[in-house]
């Protein structure tokens, strides 16, 4: 197999796992085998569409198995996938789109109205394919065999655009080494199982939601339940009928959880790991589900990072309460100086990032990516409260 990145997965986990089960979404379950099927379909339907190498895939739309299969098949097809915002406005999709140079657009019946207002804001996108009868059509009229496209590990994955909260979004150009070493590191720092079946509530196209939860667990062979929208009664039901063992969540999420009423009696016993990004976690959230004999996993990362950069396990919670995580396994982390020296104890300063899950740089913008980095160190423009997240680890989470 030449394809040695992302989109060769589901052929891989084809080969070993065929008949367990990938994904599940509004009680449809796909196996390895059919999500791989799916996947070589859907890249051969672009292909014939016009789309290559190198090719520019946007995806519009909640989660839902078409986002992974886009996400893959542009991997197959050593095209390059770009995730967009559902919560964005028509001229933001459409900066996005022209900024990216997409040549296909995948997007959900329910999100038709924004790819159609972000049709104004710049050039047009050539391919258009809507999920649903047409999406099946075309799977359905495409070939299946296999599609022998080289990709290495270094081959541009994704353009992942930031919050741009600091100015106008960058699209973080992210390589399938990148996603794989921080898979790797995921898996390192958590221990996933095989049997590890994982509630996709928080947004796919959020940087925490695809490589922080799905795709570890999708390399591991697990299963992952897609949800499009987040709902606190419903996510207990789904976490006792599939048997949760595995969720990520921002601690507003956890918040709503345990404020229903059956929070107390529902059965969690299948949770095993529950991960946390986005801010603190408060100490009454902690306790609330101390009491049902779980405990939070906190990080720290960033989309450029992807995205994962620092960690803090529930055994060093409280040992380390106060410092913003350890650096993943494969992750070197510095709190610095304005001149890039190390801060000393008890100095602010600002966390620079370096690792083979780094990004390469941002999307068409050479200067913003000089800028962006020092001696190969990413300069992700965080200062923490104390030094000690340079050796150490903290409740803060990713600010992506």
């Amino acid at each position: 197999m030449r394809n040695e990145g992302i989109g060769s997965w589901p052929a891989r986990r084809a080969r070993k796992t065929p008949h367990r089960t990938a994904l599940i979404h509004d009680g449809t379950r796909l196996t390895y085998a059919a999500l791989h099927e799916r996947t070589t379909r859907l890249a051969h339907a672009l292909r014939a569409r016009g789309v290559r190498r190198g090719d520019r895939i946007a995806y519009l739309g909640p989660n839902h198995p078409s986002y992974l299969e886009t996400l893959f098949a542009a991997g197959t097809l050593g095209a390059v996938f770009v995730p967009l915002n559902t919560r964005l406005s028509g001229p933001e999709i459409a900066h996005q789109l022209a900024d990216s140079g997409a040549r296909a657009l995948v997007h959900a019946p329910a999100h038709a109205g924004l790819a159609a207002a972000a049709r104004g804001g710049g050039p047009e996108v050539p391919v258009r394919l809507e999920t649903g009868p047409a999406y099946e059509e075309a799977l359905a009229t495409a070939g299946d065999e296999p599609v022998d496209e080289a990709v290495a590990p270094d081959d541009i994955c994704l353009i992942m655009y930031t919050s741009g909260t600091t100015g106008r979004p960058k699209g973080a150009v992210l390589s399938h080494a990148n996603l794989i070493w921080n898979a790797v590191n995921v898996l390192v720092d958590t221990d996933l199982t095989a049997d590890e079946r994982a509630l996709v509530t928080a947004p796919l196209f959020h940087t925490a939601g695809l490589n922080m939860l799905t795709l570890p667990v999708l390399l591991k062979g697990g299963t992952c339940v897609l949800v499009e929208s987040f709902d606190p009664a419903g996510t207990l039901d789904l976490v006792e009928r599939h048997r949760i063992t595995f969720m990520f969540g921002v601690p507003t999420m956890y918040e709503r959880i345990a404020r229903q009423p059956r929070f107390a009696d529902a059965d969690l016993s299948s949770l095993r790991t529950l991960t946390c990004g986005g801010s603190p976690v408060p100490t009454s959230l902690i306790a609330a589900y101390r009491e049902r004999g779980l405990a939070f996993r906190q990080g720290y990362g960033m989309t450029e990072a992807a995205p994962g950069t620092l960690f803090l396990d529930a055994e060093h919670a409280e040992s380390k309460a106060g410092s913003a995580g350890v650096p993943h396994f494969f992750s070197d982390v510095r709190v610095v100086r304005p001149d890039l020296t190390p801060a000393g104890p008890g100095e602010t300063g600002e966390v620079v990032v370096r690792g083979p899950h780094v990004m390469s740089g941002y999307w068409g913008l050479p200067e913003a990516t000089a800028a962006a980095f020092a001696d190969g160190w990413f300069r992700s423009g965080t200062r923490p409260a104390s030094t000690r997240t340079a050796t150490s680890t903290s409740s803060t989470a990713s600010r992506t």
